[in-house]
């Protein structure tokens, strides 16, 4: 080392190239790094969906997740398999065991599942990926006056004309309902016609297609055959010839059957301020650029603005990049007033000559961090900006600690460069090995597990090319710019005008020697002669340090949320509830919205006062619960008639002086209970790690389960500071359980053949798909909307028998009334409840609630009910998984330190005795 860096320190050409490698290839890596709101990674899991259209959760669990549930079990690299069985859909996550390729394994789970042949003959083929963290990074909302299929139309050129920016390459439209053309047949016009649903649907798939026919190759050259007849159109479904008559006469479709070119029968709505919405959502992926994407939309939105219909507007929500950008514009800020406030400092202490060169240090080890990180594909991100902020001190530390030792080392009759040389080198050992500590010390967090293990791996990947930077800049250029002796500088500080900061720097020195001899220097001679009762004060502040954590008095979070500028409230009401009553219990949360706007900002809603930007309700969907969720469990999207959903997006922190988390609770208050709901909950956390209080009993006994999780849940509500305490159990909708007659069986009607004709009046009859443009539609034949609305449209129904008879359902057909599932939740092959609660923590502590649990409550409600089991997730998890193996990993960096600390001491125990003084810090 030491030749290395007298060369460098005697060929400051070689340093000054050095430090325009860093500076040039800093700046090149700021302009092309990936900018992002948080680090993009693998999952670590594979997902499996199987849409099963119109089954109940019962059915779907038994023929989609038990089977591929025993099928993929045996695969090796698996962690953990959990999967939801909810109306219509069946969803598996395959968690990936640490260490093991999830290519490898998402490989083997295809195979298996596509050999699975026991699936319902309704369900479709299944979807299976491995699943990536993707973020949003802005959305446009379409909204006004108009109808869905205006509205839907001016989303799509929306997202067309966004997809088409450079830049930018995924973006998708949501809360817009999927194009479908339903053929509506009424019972009365089957038997008129003596059709069928079997024989609609089949004339639909005969006379709607386009076929190649091979080709002719004749003299003059080869000429291809096609049958070309596909319709596309609503319109051009009306003339299909249903049957033709001996006659001659044509029955048309339009004759047999009412043709709807419209939308999907779901029970989705969705308002952005009061007005119906489309939303396009914008992603970032790859090496894009979420500012960059943020900002081209943004100006594609002030160009369309213009040029939409009347009574149609255009909004930008949820800009994830501002977060962001607000984030990097702080960390400029606080990097520009910390250099300069450790430049006046050292200017104090330290020549202005040298106060300047170790300054640098500080931007020289930061862009040298960027080049690193740009090469090894790492991005800027939140956690990497908030990383860059503590450094901030450490980078320097090296630079004043080496430029000092070159100061002592000037004297009357030797050099700058000899200074120089001698300065460093006689620093250099200490300086390498305390870098390399601080390297250890930052390890670990590249071997942290699960997900929150990848968030914070983030970090040492840009402390640590810090650091590294910043020991070759005070071991490799500083010292080439300390030898020179620096004439002008010292010419100027003896000009009228710069003496001032002399003499300061005199008077500085001054009190620092008076400090020295009259405080420090008796302070350290008093604790080296009373060592032990140093020693002894050293270790009692670490216990009474202890006792504080251990007696609550400093409480322990393991993630804190991260603040945001976006409020939602979500509420569930009983299963099977209608959109009309669940769209009044959303009016509820949306006029108590409006009156905390009110009451926020009086009068003044666009001026300095304004708080609240934008205010969106959904209806039948929980589109932003879904998004935070992401992937992290089974399930998919959150729809269905019995769910809502209230977004409020506030304008950024720093221009309002109460926080989002005081609002969300001035919301809950002023909306209170809303009679009817089974779940209603309200979230502010840009960040959120998991429940603090999420428990989670497997079992195989769901009213065991349900009795388990309900105790619980009213354990909790009795604790202070828990709010929002429920359970995932939910009642189903009510199910007619449909049988066959036995003298049913003489008129050849089978139990199959019963449970398709319903299917076919009711859910529908797919004829065929079309690909209209970007959209596939589904072909439906079913009956009309007023005979699926009401029980009588059962009741009036023919079943068609194999003779081509006609027989009153009520002759042919039994049925049981009963209640079934909402969804079937199940993990590891067991069904499973979670039990979930959120914590007020300036109130309560989580971890404190969590052992009085297990330590009071659970043992003896287990002990009720021996069929049950449970364990620990969301934070809990999260935190026992860090801690565990982040103490090993942490014991493994001590003794590296240690071991590191022995060669330059050439000690054993003078290490021990240094490393003892960590805790004491």
């Amino acid at each position: 080392m030491k030749p290395v860096v007298a060369w460098f320190a005697k060929n400051p050409v070689a340093a000054n190239l050095l430090m325009w490698v860093l500076i040039v290839g800093g700046i090149a890596a700021a302009f092309n790094i990936k900018v992002e709101l948080f680090p993009e990674f693998s999952m670590d899991m594979v997902s499996v969906r199987v849409l099963y259209p119109g089954a109940a959760p019962q059915e779907v669990e038994e023929g989609i997740c038990i089977p591929i549930e025993e099928e993929i079990n045996a695969i090796e690299g698996i962690e953990e398999i959990t999967s939801s069985a909810s109306e219509g859909m069946g969803s598996v996550m395959i968690e990936v065991r640490a260490g093991e390729d999830p290519r490898r394994v998402l490989d083997d789970v295809k195979t298996r599942v596509d050999a699975i042949d026991t699936f319902p003959e309704e369900a479709e083929k299944p979807v299976i990926e491995e699943l990536l963290m993707r973020r949003q990074v802005i959305n446009v909302a379409v909204y006004g006056e108009a109808g869905e299929a205006t509205l839907k139309r001016i989303g799509e050129r929306v997202r067309d004309e966004i997809n088409e920016i450079d830049g930018i390459s995924q973006v998708q439209l949501a809360n817009a309902r999927p194009y479908e053309i339903s053929i509506e047949v009424s019972e009365e016009a089957l038997r008129r016609h003596g059709l069928s649903f079997d024989e609609v649907a089949g004339a639909v798939r005969r006379s709607s297609l386009d076929l190649s026919g091979g080709s002719v190759k004749t003299g003059g050259g080869e000429i291809l055959l096609r049958t070309v007849g596909q319709a596309y159109r609503g319109s051009e479904f009306d003339e299909i010839v249903v049957m033709t008559h001996p006659d001659g006469t044509r029955i048309h479709l339009r004759e047999v059957a009412r043709v709807i070119d419209g939308f999907e029968d779901t029970d989705q709505e969705a308002r952005f301020n009061g007005l119906p919405v489309v939303m396009v959502q914008v992603f970032r992926v790859g090496d894009e650029s979420a500012l960059q994407v943020s900002e081209s939309v943004q100006e594609y939105v002030e160009g369309l603005r213009p040029e939409l219909p009347e009574g149609i507007r255009a909004e930008v929500w949820q800009d994830a990049s501002e977060v962001l950008r607000s984030r990097l514009n702080l960390l400029l800020r606080n990097g520009a007033q910390g250099l300069a406030l450790v430049f006046a400092v050292l200017a104090l202490f330290l020549r202005f000559r040298i106060s300047i060169w170790v300054s640098i240090g500080i931007p020289l080890s930061y862009l040298g961090a960027l080049m690193v990180m740009a090469w090894m594909g790492q991005s800027v991100n939140m956690i990497s900006l908030f990383a860059f902020i503590p450094v901030l001190g450490i980078v320097v530390d090296y630079a004043i600690v080496v430029a000092e030792n070159v100061d002592r080392e000037r004297e009357p009759g030797v050099g700058g460069l000899k200074a120089a040389v001698r300065g460093v080198q006689g620093i250099s050992v200490p300086v390498v090995f305390a870098v390399l500590t601080s390297v250890l010390a930052f390890m670990p967090m590249l071997a942290l597990p699960g997900i929150m293990g990848k968030f914070l791996g983030v970090i040492p990947l840009a402390v640590i090319p810090a650091l590294l930077f910043s020991l070759v800049e005070s071991q490799l250029v500083l010292p080439a710019h300390l030898s020179h002796e620096g004439r002008l500088i010292h010419s100027l500080a003896s000009i009228r005008p710069f003496r001032w900061w002399t003499r300061l720097q005199d008077a500085v020195s001054r009190v620092l020697a008076s400090f020295i001899d009259r405080v420090y220097r008796p302070s350290l001679s008093l604790a080296l002669h009373w060592r032990y009762a140093a020693i002894a004060a050293g270790i009692a502040t670490l216990l009474a340090a202890g006792g504080l954590v251990g007696g609550g008095f400093v409480k322990f979070f393991f993630f804190p949320d991260v603040e945001g500028d976006v409020i939602a409230a979500q509420l569930a009401m009983p299963a099977g509830t209608s959109a009309q009553v669940t769209a009044r219990a959303v009016a509820r949360l949306e006029e108590s919205a409006l009156q905390l706007r009110r009451e926020l900002e009086g009068e003044d809603a666009e001026g300095p006062r304004r708080v609240v930007r934008n205010l969106m309700a959904s209806i039948g969907e929980q589109p932003f619960l879904t998004q935070k969720r992401g992937f992290a469990a089974a399930g998919g999207p959150i729809v269905g008639s019995h769910y809502g959903e209230v977004v409020i997006e506030l304008v950024p922190g720093e221009e309002r002086e109460i926080s989002s988390a005081e609002i969300t609770n001035r919301w809950r208050e002023l909306c209170g209970p809303i009679a009817g709901t089974t779940e209603l909950g309200f979230a502010s956390a840009l960040m959120h790690a998991g429940d603090p209080v999420h428990i989670q009993f497997t079992g195989h006994d769901i009213d065991e389960l349900r009795a388990v999780a309900e105790a619980l849940k009213g354990h909790l509500v009795n604790y202070r500071g828990v709010f929002d305490a429920k359970h995932t159990y939910r009642s189903g909708k009510d199910e007619l359980v449909l049988d066959v007659e036995p003298s049913a069986e003489a008129l050849g009607l089978s139990r199959m053949a019963l449970a398709r004709q319903v299917r076919q009046g009711f859910y529908g009859e797919e004829a065929q798909r079309v690909q209209r443009g970007r959209d596939e539609v589904k072909v439906m034949v079913r009956y009309p909307e007023e005979d699926r609305r009401s029980l009588h449209g059962l009741e009036s129904m023919r079943v068609r028998t194999s003779s081509g008879g006609e027989v009153p359902f009520s002759a042919v057909a039994s049925s049981d009334r009963r209640q079934g599932y909402s969804t079937i939740a199940r993990a590891d092959r067991r069904r499973m409840v979670d039990v979930t609660a959120n914590v007020d923590h300036t109130v309560a502590n989580p971890n404190e609630i969590i052992e009085t649990l297990e330590a009071d409550v659970l043992p003896g409600l287990l002990a009720a009910h021996p069929g049950v089991r449970y364990t620990l997730e969301g934070q809990s998890l999260d935190q026992m998984e860090t801690l565990m193996t982040g103490g090993r990993l942490l014991l493994l960096a001590l003794l590296a330190m240690y071991g590191l600390m022995a060669i330059p001491f050439r000690s054993y125990l003078q290490p021990a005795i240094i490393m003892l003084a960590i805790p004491f810090g």
